[in-house]
């Protein structure tokens, strides 16, 4: 599987590519450099007659961007490391409102090399082509969106649960796959429709010119976002939800006063009423993060019982990834789109890197004075502020893994990402979204709990003498264990598009 958790459904635009049957070649773009995609991120430089003072950085035959392999690998990596590591330290867990952790920019991580990519691959598509690339990049919105339902949306039951099967009038609709598919529909159309590729980029204004309907584009979903967030009107509503309690498993009516609008609290948000409103609250998220605030959990910032005098809205359904916020998740897939725009555009790692810099150090500041004129930091709602110092961090790694893998050439420490970059949506769908655990677990002795995994998990405790520190031990090994398998099908060739 080519499956860089963004590529599968780009990156091989068969409608895009010449018809001799080279891997998505012949994009006669208008840059000083040439985008050849066998394997994506392989950079050619034109004939020596297109450029007369060849930069050093390209003075090779061909120059692969694996610093983007790199980033994608990390940042599975990352996720794995933060859902199965998250339990047993809650700092390192998704902020359960307001605020970032570590967990918080796995998302916008995603989001972030979507667009870097997406600014590789459609370099630049002419005017015949535009129709057919525009329906690959649909049927490869459906796949993955697709994929995102099946893998999210409460088919499979996960780690520590031995059955599947899922209730459609229950069914999940959002999640991360939905709204990576939805980001990358949006940065893709823009990138055919709404480029000038007339205009030769010598200079800033060009720049701006070129790309200016994009971003005008971009900007409307921005103020859509929040022009909803902030303006819509949000009556007061109620939810059904089981009492534990009671031994007879009735439900009971919960209401939840709100009438208000710009409200960014959990029960009264715009986001959450848009959910409520279109998908219904038996097919969004049924255990949001806010479950774990300081008003609910006894625990918090961890699951725990609930309080005494606990909202009612403690346990309100809440899609984490629904319609309204994902406007401006993709939002995070436009701006890495310009740092994509900056690889095709400029051949030297100087300039890539301080243009980078100033658009990276430029986002982390306006989100940090946004925070402070009281635009709150909050992944659940995707706001601005969070948008703009996420992605500015996505930029400053991506600018430190360019370094130390494409400048540096310090390749052998980071191969493990590398691989797993490569083979994103394997790992992610057996690692991430628990599927391997799940069929290993089926196997087991006597005893549902007498399975490899959960054993193997114990045994590491037990050397540790903690179980929490044996729990990080055992998923760094699984870490490594998804790095090999991925160096595996990368060594074997096998790779499965979408």
């Amino acid at each position: 599987m080519e499956l860089r958790l963004y590529e599968e459904m780009s990156s091989q635009v068969d409608g895009v590519a010449e018809e001799q049957g080279r891997p998505l070649l012949g994009h006669d773009y208008d840059s000083s450099i040439l985008i050849v995609h066998q394997n994506e991120d392989t950079i050619f430089p034109l004939p020596s007659n297109h450029t007369d003072k060849a930069s050093p950085s390209l003075s090779v035959p061909n120059q692969r961007l694996a610093s983007l392999d790199v980033f994608r690998g990390l940042t599975v990596a990352l996720m794995i490391l933060v859902d199965n590591v998250g339990r047993a330290f809650p700092s390192l867990n998704h902020s359960p409102w307001f605020g970032v952790t570590l967990a918080d920019f796995v998302m916008p991580f995603f989001l972030f090399v979507v667009g870097v990519s997406i600014g590789l691959v459609f370099k630049k598509v002419s005017r015949s082509r535009k129709p057919d690339a525009t329906k690959k990049v649909i049927l490869r919105t459906i796949k993955l969106f697709v994929l995102g339902l099946l893998l999210q949306g409460g088919y499979f039951h996960g780690r520590g649960n031995l059955t599947y099967g899922v209730d459609l009038s229950k069914i999940r609709w959002f999640g991360v796959l939905q709204r990576i598919s939805i980001g990358y529909f949006l940065a893709s159309i823009s990138e055919i429709w709404l480029v000038n590729n007339n205009i030769l980029v010598d200079s800033p204004a060009a720049f701006v010119r070129k790309y200016s309907i994009q971003w005008m584009f971009s900007i409307l979903l921005c103020s859509v976002y929040l022009g909803l967030l902030y303006g819509l009107y949000v009556p007061n509503w109620k939810f059904e939800h089981s009492n534990a309690l009671w031994t007879s498993h009735l439900s009971i009516i919960q209401n939840v006063h709100c009438e208000v609008r710009g409200s960014l609290e959990p029960p009264c948000n715009a986001v959450g009423f848009i959910d409520r409103l279109i998908l219904g609250e038996d097919h969004v998220y049924q255990h949001p993060v806010y479950r774990r605030t300081k008003e609910c959990s006894v625990n918090s910032p961890d699951y725990g019982p609930l309080l005494p005098n606990s909202p009612g809205w403690c346990l309100a359904p809440f899609d984490p990834e629904g319609i309204l916020s994902s406007l401006m998740a993709a939002i995070t897939c436009f701006v890495g789109l310009q740092y994509g725009h900056i690889i095709v555009l400029l051949q030297s790692h100087k300039q890539r890197v301080l243009l980078w810099s100033v658009f990276s150090f430029s986002l982390l500041l306006i989100g940090y004075i946004l925070e402070i004129l009281g635009i709150p930091l909050s992944k659940a709602l995707y706001t601005l502020s969070y948008m703009c110092i996420t992605t500015g961090a996505s930029g400053l790694a991506l600018i430190s893994i360019y370094y130390i893998v494409d400048i540096e050439h310090l390749r052998k420490p980071t191969v493990l990402f590398q691989w797993m970059g490569m083979n994103a949506l394997v790992v992610y769908a057996l690692a991430a979204c628990d599927i391997f655990p799940a069929i290993i677990q089926g196997f087991y002795w006597q005893s549902p709990e007498n399975n490899l995994v959960d054993a193997s998990e114990a045994l590491i405790q037990t050397i540790f003498h903690s179980e929490k520190w044996g729990t990080l031990a055992f998923v760094i090994v699984e870490i490594l264990f998804w790095g090999l398998f991925a160096g595996f099908l990368h060594k074997k060739g096998i790779y499965i598009k979408l």
